[in-house]
């Protein structure tokens, strides 16, 4: 990767995390909102867990399906990298631990029964996927569970974001969508998988619904603990 392109990537995240700051005490009334195939696939999750089970939300904004997971008896624990969408998710919910924390930086071992990952890999870029899948999987227990999601977009948009991109002079690569002066990046679905699989994830489920395609995913059973938990 070169330089100009670590050091533009580096300012768009720094300007996300501003602009969820921004809309953080007003993103329940715009977003709030709990949708069906989101719903279904976590509530998928929560059967296949035993109760009391503790689960991460990696990137968490202010705590949207916290409501639904403490009233079943779960316990929770959240990060997010957007100090104004914690602040939030605390007001709401202020017996559940958080942090701030970017999916890039987060480094549990072992610590959790489930990990979610909601609506959020569409702000991480190409060359952090498999970092994150490996944070994301390491955070999990042997045998524990994952929920990622994947935003969707038609072909001819992301081919278009890409060329409008280039026209700006931003080093973009295929599949980011940045000339709107944000950030989102939409892999292939193909692409999605040979991570997945490069990353030892065992798929459970998997649907589209609400704009996403949704992923549910296990850490194998029989995976060996980490030198970080053994210690």
């Amino acid at each position: 990767m070169t330089r100009e392109r670590t050091v533009w990537l580096q300012e768009r995240r720094r300007l996300t995390a501003e602009r969820y700051d921004q809309l953080a005490p007003d993103y329940d009334r715009d977003w709030g909102t709990l949708d069906e195939t989101h719903t279904t696939m976590l509530l998928l999750l929560l059967a296949r867990l035993p109760q009391g089970s503790c689960l991460l939300d990696a990137a968490c904004g202010t705590g949207k399906y916290w409501g639904l997971i403490l009233e079943r008896g779960y316990a929770l624990v959240g990060i997010d990298q957007s100090t104004g969408m914690l602040r939030r998710a605390y007001e709401k919910f202020p017996a559940v631990p958080t942090r701030q924390q970017g999916l890039q930086e987060l480094n549990e071992s072992e610590a959790f029964e489930a990990v979610l990952c909601i609506d959020a890999m569409e702000m991480v870029p190409p060359e952090d996927w498999p970092l994150v899948l490996a944070n994301l999987r390491r955070a999990a227990k042997p045998g524990g569970l994952l929920y990622l999601t994947v935003e969707l977009i038609e072909s001819d948009e992301r081919e278009r974001a890409f060329l409008l991109g280039r026209e700006q002079g931003l080093p973009v690569v295929s599949g980011e969508y940045a000339h709107h002066g944000g950030y989102h990046y939409y892999p292939t679905l193909e692409q999605v998988r040979i991570w997945l699989e490069a990353a030892d994830l065992i798929l459970l489920e998997e649907r589209i619904g609400d704009g996403y395609q949704h992923f549910l995913l296990q850490r194998p059973p029989n995976d060996q603990p980490t030198a970080q938990a053994q210690a």
